[in-house]
């Protein structure tokens, strides 16, 4: 049996590296930190909008039951996926209303995963396939059924 070269033993070495960074990859895609199963809905002004690869984000500051505000951010899906549901890089910008529902962060931390969002004219934008269904009525707040 002949000894690696060096040449073989640099493929070996390269390969192992694209494997172990496409693991790292795969791990971003969980959508474990968010708690799906809580669904909720907030309401607020857009403090910026972020058009944006790996993801598009939503700052927004959502007023409290005690008159403070408290400031979120709110996980999209990407360019990609969301163009292909009609989403623009103007869709929403600085100041705007819009209601949302979201999975939130399970650290408890204002932050989450959009699963729908409506704007001031009263039309509805999902996240993608990926993200998941709503949970509760954007309008209402209340919980859909699960054929819905």
């Amino acid at each position: 049996m002949k000894a690696p070269t060096s040449r073989s033993l640099l493929h070996l070495l390269f390969a192992l590296c694209f494997i172990g960074a496409s693991s790292f990859a795969l791990a971003h895609h969980s959508f474990a930190m968010f708690d799906s199963g809580n669904q909720m809905r907030i309401k607020g002004v857009v403090t910026q909008f972020d058009w944006t690869n790996p993801h598009i984000y939503i700052e927004m500051d959502v007023p409290q039951d005690d008159g403070s505000t408290k400031h979120w951010t709110i996980e999209c899906a990407n360019i990609s996926i969301l163009s292909r549901l009609g989403w623009k890089f103007n869709i929403v910008k600085a100041g705007d209303t819009i209601t949302a529902v979201v999975a939130p962060l399970r650290s408890g931390q204002p932050g989450a995963l959009l699963k729908q969002m409506m704007l001031a004219d009263g039309s509805k934008w999902g996240n993608g396939a990926p993200a998941g269904p709503p949970s509760i009525d954007i309008e209402t707040g209340e919980k859909l059924n699960a054929a819905q």
